[in-house]
């Protein structure tokens, strides 16, 4: 991601600032890639700066991907079927990818995020190995294929490489790895870590570590280890995501998976479960008293029927929220926030859980922070120079006041309304045009075809 070390100004014709608030004339300046510079009531833009017209918003944060998701979109809503079902139908998908198709598949899918304002992505990435388990030459080509992907759609990315090394819980214990899911495992807890030591930070990429789920990893492996070994790193987990996982977790282990992971020192402030939709009262005093952050994704918990999680009464406990899209059935971080007030509505049959501006914290600070992109998701003088420009005047958003420009972008605009990315200074979308990918949608088609056709 090469970055321009001239400085540049960015003309804000609104923007939503620090404390809140929607200020308009706001002038970016911006040094490499960092704003040094925030320069409000300024009217018109400057000589030589790019005008931004609509709201500016920190860069939107994607606090869980899986890129390679994006090519069941569509297939898996041909039928009824459960989570479970449409699991089978993801593993036919991973069955087939390699480093290459899987570079060209992620490329279009982070490609895709940038048009929708997403700066920053949380890729939660267990598909390591080869078919039935073989490592690669080099045994970590699918997690920098997918490093290079996101460099080359000219967004940051922490890779959140997962450990998964069992099947499944059932109320006998732990099954094994089986069929697609051998491409998972690297074996033991310490052959992960040999293989997950070797990643290093990038310009634009920061490593991070996940266990998939209590399903795919057990007491015997070791999760005090695993906390000690990634003590400092962002760590995600995917939590409570289906009730069978508790019902299995509570016959094998008399514990719910949050309780479990408790005792053994796991929850954090730089950990992050995932999902969180069913949890008990007490799950949810644990993760708030350690400040472990919980991500949601709404529109992916909504098309797989697993629930509505209780992120109010997480946020009330302590835990930080951040959004994510997960299995793509639409990439649209503003959906994310504004399902996650409504699905609240729906479950509680009243209004106003969160206001605007804090969805929009779960959407920047909250989820960049989440990814262990601290310096990023707020518009002020040091941080990263990452932002997005929501159009004012499309059939979606034209006609409130742009004092309430904050409340339209969240519960009426899309990512369509998505006109300017910027990302280190770079702008990586211009005009609703990516400049990197030159045609998104063909580069999607083509990468997605390769694994069906």
């Amino acid at each position: 991601m090469p970055l321009t070390t001239t400085p540049q100004t960015y003309w804000a014709e609104h923007a939503w600032l620090p404390d809140g608030t929607v200020a308009h004339g706001v002038a970016l300046d911006v040094t490499g890639d960092r704003v040094t510079a925030v320069r409000t009531d300024v009217t018109a833009p400057p000589p030589g700066a790019t005008a931004l017209r609509g709201l500016t918003l920190p860069g939107l944060a994607n606090a869980h991907s899986h890129a390679f998701h994006r090519a069941l979109r569509g297939r898996v809503q041909a039928d009824r079927g459960t989570f479970w079902t449409w699991r089978e139908t993801m593993y036919q998908a991973a069955s087939r990818l390699t480093p290459d198709s899987y570079h060209a598949l992620a490329r279009a899918v982070y490609a895709e995020m940038a048009l929708a304002g997403i700066t920053s992505v949380g890729e939660f990435h267990y598909l390591h190995h080869a078919p039935g388990g073989t490592p690669y030459a080099d045994p970590n080509a699918m997690g920098e294929a997918l490093i290079a992907a996101a460099d080359e759609a000219g967004v940051r990315i922490t890779l959140l490489d997962t450990v998964y090394l069992h099947g499944g819980l059932t109320r006998d214990g732990h099954t094994p790895l089986e069929g697609p899911q051998l491409r998972f495992g690297d074996g033991s807890a310490d052959a992960w870590y040999e293989r997950w030591s070797q990643l290093k930070h990038r310009e634009h990429a920061r490593i991070g570590a996940a266990v998939h789920s209590v399903r795919a990893f057990s007491d015997a492996d070791g999760y005090a280890t695993f906390a000690a070994r990634t003590e400092g790193f962002p760590v995600h987990i995917h939590l409570s995501e289906q009730p069978a996982e508790n019902e299995a977790c509570l016959a094998v282990h008399g514990r719910t998976p949050t309780r479990l992971l408790h005792d053994f020192g796991f929850w954090s402030e730089t950990t992050t479960a995932v999902h969180a939709t069913h949890l008990t009262d007490e799950d949810i005093a644990l993760l708030g008293a350690a400040g472990s952050g919980v991500c949601m994704c709404p529109t992916t918990e909504r098309d797989l029927a697993d629930g509505i999680g209780p992120a109010a009464a997480l946020q009330r406990a302590g835990s930080p929220l951040s959004l994510g899209s997960d299995s793509h059935a639409v990439i649209d971080l503003l959906e994310e926030a504004r399902a996650m007030e409504l699905d609240e509505r729906l479950r509680t049959r009243a209004r106003g859980h969160w206001t605007a501006a804090a969805l929009l914290r779960a959407a920047t600070a909250d989820g960049h922070a989440a990814l262990g992109w601290h310096d990023a998701g707020r518009l002020e003088p040091g941080a990263l120079a990452d932002f997005t420009t929501v159009a004012l005047d499309s059939v979606r958003t034209a006609g409130p006041p742009p004092r309430l420009a904050a409340e339209t972008a969240v519960f009426a605009a899309s990512a369509a309304d998505v006109r300017h990315t910027v990302v280190g200074g770079r702008h990586v979308v211009r005009d609703g045009a990516h400049a990197l990918v030159q045609d998104v949608p063909r580069a999607l088609r083509d990468a997605i075809a390769a694994l069906h056709d």
